[in-house]
């Protein structure tokens, strides 16, 4: 086998998936590590697990105290949110402003790097997280609140698709700076959102995780045709429409 079919894989990298793609308090990182953000990406599942881990002792604590399941799933998405810091939330509302409220690919992305929020994206955060919400309560009624952690672990598998598969668009920015992961860092993180996807909500998983494949897809679709490629707001509208499409999914799976 030769060296360039194993994944690049070091012990910082899940430790660096975190710096990257959460809020949680974590200690500094060598400035050396980040060389390795493209080569890291297999390790973004595992920061789905971590704040879905969070989220899930959020539920198992309120359900104990005898919360309602709609109580029950708005404290774990508040986790879902205040762990990441809202980054991915942020990218979806940037990505609804910027692909629907500009008609020249150079002014969709003056528009997504704005921040200022715009009509598309407080209606895009508004729809998602009730969306979000109502499938969070339909899995904490019917007592699988795994899956809410393999929604995250998967929806996180993702992104370096999309990192890998489209060019990035502006030149500039986080995904930019992060770089483009190889095939075998991209493959080796879905290998390793499966496995654990499979064992936090069984073969249920199969068709939610497909379908969430297929609405990234569409999405990359989209931000191939309007903007030329991939950014951050694009990686973060990816994981949440990831997510959001696992979530009900599985809702109506389980």
């Amino acid at each position: 086998m030769r060296k360039n079919d194993i994944a690049d894989i070091s012990p910082r990298d899940p430790m660096l998936a975190l710096v990257l793609l959460t809020r949680l308090p974590l200690p500094a990182l060598p400035e050396a590590a980040f060389a390795r953000q493209a080569a890291a990406v297999w390790a973004f599942p595992l920061a789905g697990l971590a704040v879905g881990a969070l989220a899930w002792a959020t539920g198992a604590l309120a359900l104990a105290a005898g919360l309602a399941p709609v109580a029950v799933a708005g404290l774990m998405l508040v986790v879902l949110v205040m762990t990441t810091g809202g980054m991915h939330e942020d990218g979806l509302a940037d990505t609804a402003d910027g692909l629907w409220g500009g008609f020249t690919p150079e002014r969709r992305l003056e528009i997504m790097k704005d921040s200022h929020i715009g009509t598309y994206g407080v209606l895009a955060l508004i729809l998602s997280q009730g969306l979000r919400l109502a499938a969070l309560s339909a899995l904490v009624a019917g007592g699988a609140l795994g899956a809410a952690v393999a929604a995250a672990v998967w929806s996180r598998a993702l992104m370096p698709v999309l990192m890998a598969a489209l060019p990035n668009a502006r030149g500039t920015g986080l995904s930019q700076s992060v770089g483009r992961p190889t095939p075998q860092a991209v493959t080796l993180g879905l290998g390793l959102a499966a496995v654990l996807a499979l064992l936090l909500a069984g073969w249920a998983v199969l068709i939610p995780a497909l379908l969430a494949v297929l609405s990234v897809l569409g999405l990359a679709a989209l931000a191939r045709a309007k903007i030329g490629g991939q950014t951050g707001d694009i990686l973060g509208a990816a994981q949440q429409l990831a997510e959001i499409t696992c979530l009900l999914a599985l809702s109506a799976a389980l």
